[in-house]
């Protein structure tokens, strides 16, 4: 692909999220939460695991331990048992409860609304800080980052990096703050339905003409 100009890559972007809008106007976080500490735990959750996998699990979860001081008095292994099917559960469960001590020890049991205040809690990077912010709190503090937003961001061309935390920092100069919510949400949308890993439907794709590793016509 040419050079392209960054006036350019800016006027490809605005038309990628505006098609992207166009299809998903119902992009949303997909993990099911009813307050700022159950997204939480979901996202802590989500770790190498599906969002609807996720969903399967949280209602019992929620339901023994409804809030952080609930979890902070949990047992390991009642919490392993609740969370063993999303894998990793031994270490996703330490996570938890950790956490929430955490919340009841610094913060009274309430989530932080703060980047500097939510990394330092166990289980918590700069990713699920993000999906915290931007979906419990209506803060856009930066661009969440997952596998879907990774690989479609290198094929559109929008970064050249693997690292999760390059690829945030290559994103935010393209995209509107006020969509850098929301932006994940699209690609994430995007590459569940249309652009599916190995299999692209180029051909149905509603930013095929601004992709540069489009396969035109290419079908599942």
């Amino acid at each position: 692909m040419p050079r392209e100009s960054r006036a350019a890559k800016l006027a490809r972007v605005e038309r990628i999220l505006a098609a992207l809008h166009a299809q998903h106007p119902d992009a949303h976080c997909e993990l099911d939460h009813r307050n700022a500490f159950e997204l939480l735990c979901a996202t802590i959750l989500s770790a190498q695991c599906t969002d609807a996998r996720v969903n399967m699990v949280t209602p019992a979860l929620f339901a023994r331990f409804p809030d952080a001081h609930a979890l902070a008095a949990a047992k390991q292994e009642d919490v392993e048992e609740l969370v063993r099917s999303t894998g990793f559960f031994r270490n996703k469960a330490k996570s938890l409860i950790g956490m929430a001590r955490a919340l009841v020890a610094e913060h009274d049991g309430e989530v932080p609304r703060s980047m500097e205040a939510l990394r330092p809690l166990p289980g918590v990077g700069r990713k699920t800080a993000n999906v915290i912010l931007g979906n419990a709190f209506g803060l856009n503090e930066g661009i969440t980052v997952d596998t879907h937003v990774k690989r479609i961001a290198k094929l559109l061309r929008l970064t050249r990096s693997d690292n999760p935390e390059q690829v945030e920092r290559d994103l935010m100069p393209l995209v509107p703050r006020d969509d850098w919510t929301v932006v994940s949400h699209l690609l994430i949308f995007h590459g569940r339905r249309t652009c599916i890993a190995n299999r692209p439907r180029c051909g149905e794709c509603v930013v095929a003409d601004d992709c540069p590793s489009r396969v035109v016509g290419r079908r599942s």
